[in-house]
């Protein structure tokens, strides 16, 4: 089970890239970074300028660049942008039937309590701190995320 889409994945990598290109970037400069696919990269830069991430500029020196820095940006914000939301159980969903089993679940709320947790943990965590750099001497395997962990942010709730 994941939590993040693949869809939200590499638009994590495309913002990533941009976020550290402020004059901006082509989409087949982002392919080439990150070894991924020229078409499923071109369908996110398309959803991210729609929905408000990227600006696109056209010509010789077009490209991409960030609407808003990295630090205005939240992952929930994202992922709810890319993906409708982040649902923890079937039953989070809001526009769902209720379950079959609700009458009788003893568990409802505690997901229920646990999904707003998580989302206020992906709410707190922007952009920027996501892309933070690590270190020269740290792995330099393509990606440079300098992700913090979960524990840290769950501890603090």
């Amino acid at each position: 089970m994941t939590l993040m889409s693949r869809k939200v994945d590499y638009a994590l990598l495309i913002l990533f890239h941009l976020a550290h290109r402020p004059q901006g970037a082509s989409a087949r400069e982002i392919t080439d970074r990150f070894g991924l696919s020229k078409g499923f990269v071109a369908n996110i830069l398309k959803e991210l300028c729609h929905k408000g991430f990227v600006a696109s500029h056209r010509g010789v020196k077009g490209g991409y660049v960030l609407r808003r820095p990295a630090e205005d940006v939240n992952l929930a914000e994202l992922m709810e942008a890319l993906e409708e939301g982040f649902h923890l159980a079937e039953c989070n969903k809001p526009t769902e039937a209720a379950c079959t089993h609700e009458p009788l679940c003893p568990v409802k709320g505690a997901i229920a309590e646990l999904h707003r947790r998580i989302r206020d943990v992906l709410r707190e965590a922007t952009l920027a701190e996501l892309f933070r750099s690590l270190p020269a001497t740290g792995p330099r395997h393509g990606l440079e995320l300098g992700l913090l962990p979960l524990e840290t942010q769950l501890v603090a709730h």
